[in-house]
């Protein structure tokens, strides 16, 4: 099993209900609308923030895979059982992801916290507790996190 490193970049991302944890456990995979996508998806890492709709498990990180490509497709590509959905040609990142690990001990955040994507390192998401560890504050550790993700935009990144 790969180990994460602390110069990794990892992407937090929702989960927005059990059926996305299911098709990013067993098929390996995770979308993201390109229309709302972060400005690269070239990670080491997703991790994945479990929202209300998982119950007991709300308002937690609990799961990790690591990325190991995109690619750019339809939503109807991705989820053909969809045939009607209003957004079915709109263009979604599908991350393939590798085996997919749960934390030993989750990350939490003692209350709802609102956000679409959070970009952290591994050394950040190794020491981290609760949700708000993640945040890179300003430091030599920002700025090594601001160089990776220059560094890994895609040209793909500037579709706003």
């Amino acid at each position: 099993m790969q180990a994460i490193e602390p110069d990794d970049l990892i992407l937090v991302a929702i989960l927005k209900d059990p059926r996305d944890l299911e098709i990013a456990r067993i098929l390996g995979w995770y979308r993201i609308p390109l229309s709302t996508a972060p400005k690269t998806v070239r990670v080491d890492w997703l991790a994945f923030y479990l929202p209300a709709s998982f119950g007991d498990l709300r308002w937690t990180i609990r799961y990790l895979a690591p990325v190991q490509g995109y690619e750019l497709l339809t939503r109807y590509e991705l989820m053909r059982d969809e045939r009607e959905h209003p957004r079915k040609n709109e263009p979604y990142f599908k991350v393939q992801l590798g085996q997919m690990m749960e934390l030993e001990k989750p990350i939490v955040a003692h209350r709802w916290r609102r956000f679409t994507f959070l970009y952290t390192t591994g050394e950040r998401f190794l020491k981290a507790n609760e949700i708000k560890d993640l945040r890179v504050p300003p430091s030599a550790t920002r700025d090594r996190l601001w160089r990776i993700l220059r560094e890994r935009v895609s040209p793909i990144a500037n579709h706003k």
